[in-house]
């Protein structure tokens, strides 16, 4: 057996990580991590301004009905979804830039 031989040998053992193969003390394999990936991420961070401007929204209309919410609430929530818009455009702004110079590169 060569070299190569025995690393293949090794590879085809099992190519799950050894905490998965080991388990826990019970014998019962450990539940694979699922990392959220980039889509997931951006989709919740748009979730996430669409319900802080939605909030903000809600606590205008109530304040202008009928002033049972403190004006201080108001503007704190305004200002949230004034920053998450603006983190949002910025978050879009740099995805763009990397988008044309990944573009422009050359082959």
């Amino acid at each position: 057996m060569t070299g190569a031989d025995g690393i293949a040998a090794l590879g085809a053992i099992s190519d799950a990580p050894v905490t998965l193969r080991l388990g826990d003390a019970a014998g019962a394999p450990i539940a694979p991590y699922h990392a959220p990936g980039f889509g997931e991420i951006l989709l919740r961070g748009l979730q996430n301004v669409d319900a802080k401007i939605a909030t903000a929204d809600q606590l205008v209309q109530q304040f202008a009905i009928d002033g049972s919410v403190p004006v201080h609430q108001v503007t704190i929530a305004l200002e949230q979804a004034r920053l998450a818009v603006e983190l949002a455009m910025q978050v879009r702004a740099r995805m763009l830039e990397g988008y044309r110079e990944i573009m422009n590169m050359s082959l």
